[in-house]
């Protein structure tokens, strides 16, 4: 198990280090000019050249990377072109309404979506069956911004039950910090629960046609112990897989979300700096998001040994 950690823990550098070189590269292979595009069209030539002087345009690639590479390892990402703020500043003033809403999103996804597709797999070919596909298609097809204004229209402008936007920080009590989020968390959960029962039902189906499941209820066992204690750990491993993969819906999503409620994550700070060309933030917030996901991914390699002991071998 510990050899296993470690190859896997290893193997997340190399793909850092290529994350990174891309990251860095968004600065070059941005159409037009950078400094032209970040000065204005009444700049003059020399506040081009002032400003491809700051973002270091002037000199060679690879010493460039270097540079911003030994200053991300000490924690440094840059400093924002608009705001001259320190690009770690204003991510840690907007992480935790992102780190907020994903982490609810997850949860509630997570706790729906795979009773709903243990119970399709159950029900194969009923009305439940249907009904439950029938919303995953559903979840699948309307896109989050969509979802996102309906429920805003109903639950806050008609009904008057939630706030339609803004953020409440959680230190200032649990229920203003959580009617602030559940219907960005429902509506960023759409595709991700939608994704996750499907997988569920697909792979329960198929684990409730193996052999040992038929012995389990020729033994007697009854019908929730085969399905929680027998197939579903053994349906785990796709299962877990398709939670990490879906952690990128959820960063995309994220984005969108945090515009339709005015929430002031990083996924609007994301939005003003690309539409200010503030190259420094978005080489900052793009490589945070990359980071999660690799984690992401490496913990979700890790969880595969508790459901599976055969892979870390």
């Amino acid at each position: 198990m510990f050899a296993y950690t470690v190859r896997r823990v290893l193997a997340t550098i190399p793909v850092m280090a290529i994350v990174a070189l891309f990251v860095f590269s968004l600065l070059y292979i941005a159409p037009g000019d950078p400094a032209a595009v970040i000065a204005g069209d009444q700049a003059t030539p020399d506040d081009v050249e002032r400003i491809r002087a700051s973002l270091g345009l002037d000199r060679p690639f690879l010493v460039r990377f270097g540079e911003w590479v030994f200053r991300i390892l000490q924690g440094d990402m840059g400093v924002s072109i608009f705001t001259n703020l320190p690009v770690t500043t204003m991510i840690q003033q907007r992480i935790e309404p992102t780190l907020s809403l994903m982490v609810l999103t997850v949860c509630l996804a997570v706790s729906v979506a795979i009773p709903l597709g243990v119970l399709a797999a159950w029900k194969q070919g009923t009305i439940i069956d249907r009904a439950v596909m029938g919303m995953a298609v559903l979840g699948f097809s309307v896109p989050v911004f969509v979802v996102g204004y309906v429920l805003a229209y109903i639950f806050a402008l008609e009904l008057d039950w939630l706030p339609v936007q803004g953020y409440t920080s959680m230190t200032e009590g649990f229920w203003p910090w959580l009617e602030n989020l559940i219907l960005p968390a429902i509506a960023l959960g759409g595709v991700y629960i939608a994704l996750i029962a499907r997988i569920t039902r697909a792979t329960m189906l198929e684990v409730l046609s193996q052999d040992y499941i038929r012995t389990a209820r020729a033994k007697g066992a009854g019908q929730r112990s085969i399905l929680f204690l027998h197939a579903l750990k053994n349906a785990a491993v796709p299962i877990v897989t398709v939670v990490g993969i879906g952690v990128a819906l959820l960063i995309g999503g994220a984005v969108v979300t945090e515009s339709v409620f005015a929430i002031p994550g990083l996924g609007r700070l994301t939005v003003d700096a690309i539409l200010r060309r503030d190259y420094p933030v978005i080489q900052g917030v793009v490589l945070l998001f990359s980071f999660v996901y690799v984690l992401v991914n490496l913990a979700i390699d890790l969880l595969y040994t508790l459901f599976d002991p055969r892979i870390r071998y």
